[in-house]
């Protein structure tokens, strides 16, 4: 399989995709969003993987977003084309069937950041810098990042970021659950990888129907989605791995999960 703008890897049950643009601070164009999603393709259809990490090449950058050369000449029809280019990456990351980790490696800006709030999981480096920066050049984000960041951290943080395009630090984002964990740069790629392979080690079916329960949830009523929690309990219930965990407790060891 081969790559022009990614880098794709795959190992001990773990698939990492790695934006490789890094002379341009790993933006995104069409190019680069169609290789994400062969790759994220291939790591869903291979049932060897459990867990999808992505990240940008370099120290700098995660991604700054969309190539600002895309824009020039922009019109109506263009910009809504580019907007539909990004739900369409942020959707596919968001309705994988396996846990998808965003390891923010440095700078995660406008589209950059939106695609990383699609991902089930955030770890940002110490030296990473996340915003939504659109307004700056006098756009608003486009790939669901008024909504998506809105959901992680409410209206009024949100519109602060949105309205001001202010750049945050690690620490901040993690504060306001943004992201999930701040690791030092020093650490920064072993540790995304060793909590990568304790995703890994967990039951895969459980792990598709609790992430499938959590975003679909999100938007039912409590009692709609509590319903739909029972159904994925029973589910998760008829599996060989539910009696695994089951016969590995009472026998104090640890589970070898087979995702049957």
């Amino acid at each position: 399989m081969q790559f022009q703008y990614v880098i794709y890897e795959k190992s001990e049950r773990i698939a990492t995709i790695t934006l490789n643009r890094p002379e341009a601070l790993n933006a995104f164009n069409k190019d680069v969003v169609e290789e994400i999603l062969k790759a994220l393709e291939d790591a869903e259809n291979d049932e060897k993987i459990r867990v999808v990490i992505l990240t940008g090449a370099g120290e700098k950058a995660f991604s700054a977003g969309a190539d600002i050369k895309i824009m020039k000449g922009f019109d109506a029809l263009k910009a809504r084309e580019l907007s539909l280019m990004g739900e369409k990456l942020c959707s596919a990351i968001e309705n994988f069937e396996k846990p998808v980790i965003a390891a923010i490696n440095g700078y995660a800006l406008g589209g950059g950041l939106e695609v990383a709030m699609a991902c089930d999981l955030r770890i940002a480096s110490d030296k990473a810098k996340m915003g939504q920066t659109e307004i700056n050049i006098g756009l608003i984000p486009g790939w669901g990042g008024t909504q998506r960041l809105t959901r992680l951290i409410g209206k009024a943080k949100a519109k602060e970021l949105v309205f001001t395009g202010k750049m945050i630090d690690a620490k901040t984002a993690e504060q306001l659950g943004l992201v999930n964990m701040v690791v030092p740069a020093d650490q920064f790629r072993e540790a995304v990888r060793k909590f990568a392979m304790e995703l890994a080690e967990k039951a895969p079916v459980a792990l598709r129907i609790a992430k499938a329960l959590i975003n679909k949830g999100a938007d039912m009523s409590l009692d709609a989605a509590i319903a739909l929690e029972r159904e994925g309990f029973g589910v998760v219930g008829s599996t060989e791995d539910l009696q695994e965990g089951v016969s590995a407790f009472i026998e104090k060891r640890k589970p070898v999960f087979k995702g049957e």
